[in-house]
């Protein structure tokens, strides 16, 4: 992602300050590059050309993209638009209400805030006190929904870009043997190596299972950091000991451009995290084309229609997961079908120009 040199951003905040058309601002407050900032990126570049928009930190952003620092928000918001109607100000982290909050009470800014509250825990005191003076709350499932005390106003969910993640034209038995793995097809898991991702519990639902059936192969695609290098180890020792080395391979981390690739090749794929805060793997497998088996973890039950397109499994549970490995891989001539009708659920509702058309019709409610 490019991001702003020094000049560029001096100059893009003051147009953007001298710019009364400004009808969004958009919280920007982490410099580190996180899953929030990517939601908010691309996002953005659906928005950009559809809605005088500003984003309050020049962190990340592209250079075609204004943006506004507080000082600069206070002098824009002091008066509403043109027309009369209030700025709308979304905020996705704590801070950032609370920086909206500072805003509208302290500096009078005439701007109604949306909050956009994901996490599928118990919220805190601060968030719960954030959540009740948000305009307008919104969330991303029904899971993130069922932990907040007042109902949101919107469930909008997150999407992929279904031109980017695509069946391969020619079937998915040419892009496996593309990608030169051995037997018949492949199952993949994405995701970093780490506990919360479930890989343990894939490798020991399935180990039974390619003992009795020759035809899949499991990769493992994503990157081990330090800490969870213990935790490889073991998996890979349990891989040895039953002799599935070459049945079972780790790909380790891979480039942006190969992912879309690899998806292709996959038949199923496997999402079984223990906790997950949305889990857009699962999006991207489906609009690949792939069947998909998934944990009942963060948005994953909003989005599978079981035996349609795939199953879902109870969080942590091997045997659960084994018997319902060894059912999609009984008879694996179906998994193209439940991939295909995967791609259709996607693309008529998980595609980032819904979750970007749908945000910007909320804006446009409360102005």
């Amino acid at each position: 992602m490019a991001t702003l040199q020094p000049r560029q951003v001096a100059n893009t905040q003051t147009d953007c300050m001298e710019n009364k058309s400004i009808e969004v601002i958009l919280g920007n407050s982490n410099r580190r590059f996180s899953g929030v900032t990517s939601t908010m990126l691309r996002v953005l570049e659906h928005h950009k050309d559809k809605i005088g928009i500003a984003v309050m930190g020049k962190h990340h952003l592209p250079p075609d993209v204004p943006s506004v620092s507080f000082w600069g928000c206070v002098k824009l918001c002091r008066s509403t638009l043109p027309s009369g109607k209030f700025r709308v100000f979304h905020a996705r982290r704590n801070n950032e209400v609370i920086q909206a909050l500072i805003l509208k009470r302290i500096f009078k800014a005439k701007i109604k805030i949306i909050f956009t509250s994901t996490a599928q825990r118990e919220h805190t005191w601060i968030t719960r006190w954030l959540i009740r003076q948000a305009d307008s709350l919104v969330t991303t499932c029904s899971a993130a929904a069922s932990y907040l005390k007042r109902d949101p106003d919107a469930i909008i969910p997150h999407g992929i870009d279904p031109n980017i993640y695509n069946p391969p034209e020619d079937g998915k038995a040419r892009a496996w043997e593309r990608l030169g793995f051995p037997r018949k097809y492949g199952i993949g898991i994405f995701g970093r190596v780490r506990p919360q991702k479930g890989i343990d519990i894939l490798v020991d639902a399935i180990i039974p299972i390619l003992n009795e059936n020759p035809s899949p192969t499991v990769l493992i695609v994503g990157e081990t950091t330090k800490s969870h290098q213990q935790y490889l180890k073991n998996i890979k020792k349990k891989i040895r000991s039953k002799g599935l080395e070459e049945r079972i391979i780790f790909l380790g981390k891979q480039s942006f451009d190969k992912i879309p690739k690899l998806h292709q090749g996959m038949s199923l794929v496997a999402a079984l995290s223990r906790n997950e805060g949305y889990g857009l793997t699962i999006l991207e497998a489906m609009a690949s084309g792939c069947a998909v088996i998934a944990s009942r973890a963060g948005a994953w039950e909003d989005i599978i229609e079981t035996e349609s397109q795939g199953t879902l499994v109870p969080c942590n549970d091997v045997e659960a997961t084994h018997e319902a490995l060894k059912k999609l891989t009984l008879d694996s001539s179906n998994l193209e079908s439940m991939g295909l009708r995967g791609r259709d659920r996607i693309v008529e509702g998980f595609t980032i120009e819904s979750e970007a058309n749908s945000l910007l019709n909320l804006y446009k409610s409360l102005q």
